[in-house]
């Protein structure tokens, strides 16, 4: 359980790495302006749909999937166990005022 945590962290703390501000836009931005938001199922959703966000959204995920199997086979654990875990992390640690998912798929303002 320890070496679980100890991955997940260092999974969220590479993510957060990943970013990178090639785009027009940042995640951060993005976050912020309400454009996106976390998924429970680890991944970053549009909230509002443009091309540009369609985009930032899908290079993200890309990333994410990666990081999530490569973490998931390390840990010897199912990616959809890594990927519904990390979504749980993402969600609680969302900052007030950026949109998350809800169980029951609808966005929701923190």
């Amino acid at each position: 359980m320890k070496q679980l945590k100890t991955i997940l962290t260092f999974a969220t703390l590479l993510l957060s790495l990943v970013f990178t501000p090639a785009w027009a836009i940042s995640l951060s931005d993005a976050k912020n302006q309400g454009l996106v938001g976390e998924q429970i199922n680890g991944y970053l959703g549009e909230v509002k749909s443009s091309s540009e966000i369609s985009a930032l959204v899908k290079s993200i995920n890309s990333k994410r999937r990666a990081a999530y199997a490569a973490k998931a086979r390390k840990a010897g654990v199912d990616v959809n166990i890594m990927e519904l875990r990390i979504g749980e992390r993402l969600i609680q640690r969302a900052p007030a005022g950026q949109y998350v998912q809800t169980p029951d798929g609808q966005w929701k303002r923190k």
